[in-house]
C-alpha cells in the first residue's frame, strides 16, 4: 500500500466515524424531545402503565385457576409476569408507529428534513425514546409483579439479564411498527393498523399460557415466533432452567427484525419527506 492510497484510506475511516458520531448524536437530540414530550404530557406514561396492570390482574385472578395445573407445579404469577412483561413492550411499541404518524401528519418531518441532521435520527430518537419509556414501565410493573405474588427463583443478575433481553425486544419491535407508521402516515390508521400485527403475536404466544394447550395446527406457530422466544428465555432467567439456547434464539430474533426493519424504515423516510 502506497502512503497516499494509505491517507485517503485513514482518511475516509475518520470521516465515517465522524459521520456516525454525528449520527448518534442527532438521535440522541430526538429522542431527547420526544422524552420531554412525555414528562409534559404524564397521562401518556400513566395509560402504558394502565393497560398492562389490567392484563396483569385480569390473567391472574381470572384465568390463573384454570391454567395453573397445567403447569406441573409452577405458580401461575411467576409464570404470567414474565410474559406481562414482554406482553407490555410488544403493546408499547405500538406508540412508535403512533408518534412518528402524527410527526409526519403535522409537518414536523419536513421542519427535521430541513435541517442539517442524519436522515436516521428520527427513527433513532423516537425509537430510543420508547425504549426508555418501556425502563419505567417494566419497572413499574415489576413492583406489582411482587405485590400480587410474583418471585425471582434465579437470583436477581438474572432476573436483570431477563429485563434487558425485554427492552431488546421492546427495541427491536419498536423498527416494525416504525415502518407501520411512516407507510401510513396517518395517527388513526397507524394504531388500527398495528393492531392486526400485534393480536396474533401477543396472544398466540407462550406469554399467557404453555403452547402444548393450544391446537395443534396453532402450536407451530405459537411456539416458533418472537413473542414465544422471548417470553421463554425471559421465564427460564427468571424461574430457572436452560437459558442459553433460549436467550440466543430470542436475540437472534431482535437482531433480525433491526436488520430488516431499520434499513426500510429509514428508506420510507427518505422518500415521506
Amino acid at each position: 500500500m502506497t502512503a497516499a492510497t494509505a491517507t485517503h484510506a485513514g482518511t475516509r475511516t475518520a470521516g465515517s466515524a465522524r459521520h456516525l458520531l454525528w449520527a448518534l448524536q442527532d438521535g440522541m437530540a430526538v429522542a431527547w424531545r420526544n422524552m420531554i414530550g412525555l414528562l409534559r404530557v404524564p397521562r401518556l406514561l400513566v395509560f402504558s402503565f394502565i393497560q398492562p396492570l389490567v392484563f396483569v390482574l385480569m390473567f391472574r385472578y381470572v384465568f390463573g385457576g384454570v391454567v395453573e395445573p397445567a403447569l406441573h407445579g409452577v405458580s401461575y404469577v411467576d409464570f404470567l409476569v414474565p410474559g406481562i412483561f414482554v406482553q407490555t413492550a410488544v403493546f408499547g411499541s405500538m406508540n412508535t408507529a403512533i408518534g412518528l404518524a402524527t410527526d409526519m401528519q403535522t409537518g414536523l418531518m419536513e421542519r427535521f428534513r430541513s435541517l442539517p441532521m442524519a436522515r436516521s435520527a428520527v427513527l433513532v430518537g423516537r425509537t430510543t425514546a420508547d425504549l426508555a419509556r418501556n425502563v419505567v414501565v417494566v419497572a413499574l410493573m415489576t413492583a406489582v409483579g411482587f405485590a400480587i405474588g410474583f418471585r425471582i427463583h434465579a437470583g436477581v443478575p438474572a432476573f436483570l439479564g431477563g429485563v434487558l433481553l425485554v427492552l431488546a425486544f421492546g427495541f427491536a419491535m419498536s423498527w416494525i411498527f416504525a415502518v407501520v407508521g411512516m407507510a401510513v402516515g396517518d395517527p388513526e390508521t397507524a394504531q388500527a393498523a398495528a393492531f392486526p400485527v400485534l393480536a396474533p403475536l401477543v396472544f398466540a404466544s407462550a406469554a399467557f399460557i404453555p403452547v402444548n394447550t393450544m391446537p395443534g395446527w396453532l402450536q407451530a406457530f405459537a411456539y416458533h415466533q418472537p413473542v414465544s422466544k422471548t417470553a421463554e428465555a425471559v421465564r427460564a432467567l427468571v424461574l430457572g432452567g436452560p437459558t442459553q439456547t433460549a436467550v440466543w434464539e430470542a436475540l437472534a430474533w431482535d437482531a433480525g427484525i433491526v436488520a430488516v426493519f431499520a434499513p426500510l424504515g429509514v428508506w420510507l423516510y427518505r422518500r415521506a419527506v
